[in-house]
């Protein structure tokens, strides 16, 4: 059995292709690569050159594989379908491009559903007829990806969204065919929405495709929903901590994946806000040694 540890540019603050805060992709590879990584996703479409010479020789440089791309957008609002759709598509081109096999799909952060992250029950539901909807966009994108492009597809579930709590990941999941979309495994979004992520992993471990490892503060965590936190002012509080510092059971997620003989990569993502006075680097340097001595390699 052989499991990969990659890393992702939100590591590095990356969450919107143009945000002027972003340091240069080219630091993110390098950076990437001397914390001990030999995978990276492609972070937000854009971000990353799109032409994809330019983005071989740079992966090639630095010994990097390109594990997969996300498609953080929202598919919760009906009028941003072209918007979803445009992520989806050019995100599947520059995966096949380089040979990457994970498209994740996400839906992004909703102000109607911000003030409820970590809160399940208050949180607004969609009517019959709107979840019906969201589901076939979702199902949509995940088609296009399977089918057209050959990509092994993964819902995410993420706080502040509509797919943020576990009864909505199995809802979907129960509604889309496992031959187009497959789970995009978060352990510290589980976390934060209020769920155990050991217990959901036992449970639907056969459909888990990719891994997210993520860690969560439990103080922090508390904090921020009690006061009804934003996401990005969470990350600033460090909701997000270096893995093994937080609430999540890392070596048994290990043992899970072990126990099923899980193959591939599993992709650090420890959100940050790119303006603190912080060290990406020494982060990812921090989680690749806290995994390899709970076994990882």
């Amino acid at each position: 059995m052989s499991i990969r540890i990659g890393n992702a540019p939100c590591s590095w603050g990356v969450e919107f292709p143009d945000d002027p805060r972003n340091p240069a992709w080219k630091t993110v590879l390098k950076e990437c690569a001397e914390a001990g990584y030999k995978g990276i996703e492609l972070g937000p479409v854009g971000f990353m050159p799109e032409d994809p010479a330019v983005l071989r020789d740079a992966l090639a440089e630095h010994d990097l594989e390109l594990i997969g791309g996300v498609v953080f957008r929202p598919f919760h609002d009906p009028q941003a379908w072209d918007n979803v759709l445009d992520g989806t598509v050019r995100t599947c081109k520059a995966l096949v491009a380089h040979g990457a096999k994970h498209l994740v799909l996400i839906d992004s952060i909703s102000p109607r559903r911000a003030p409820t992250a970590g809160r399940v029950n208050e949180a607004e539901q969609m009517d019959q007829a709107e979840w019906s909807a969201y589901r076939d966009r979702i199902a949509e994108a995940a088609r296009i990806g399977a089918e057209e492009y050959g990509l092994t597809v993964g819902m995410h579930a993420h706080a502040a969204g509509f797919m943020d709590f576990e009864p909505e990941l199995e809802r979907l999941l129960n509604e889309i065919d496992e031959k187009i979309l497959k789970i995009c495994f978060d352990t510290g979004h589980h976390s934060y929405a209020g769920f155990d992520p050991v217990a959901f992993m036992k449970k639907h471990i056969g459909r888990i495709s990719y891994m997210h490892f993520k860690d969560i503060d439990p103080k922090v965590k508390a904090d921020v929903i009690e006061n009804r936190t934003g996401f990005y002012d969470a990350c600033g509080q460090g909701i997000f901590c270096n893995l093994g510092d937080g609430d999540v059971d890392f070596p048994q997620v290990r043992q899970i994946l072990l126990d099923n003989n899980f193959e591939g990569w599993c992709t650090v993502e420890q959100d940050c806000d790119p303006t603190l006075d912080v060290s990406p680097m020494d982060d990812a340097k921090a989680n690749r040694l806290y995994l390899e001595s709970i076994g990882f390699k």
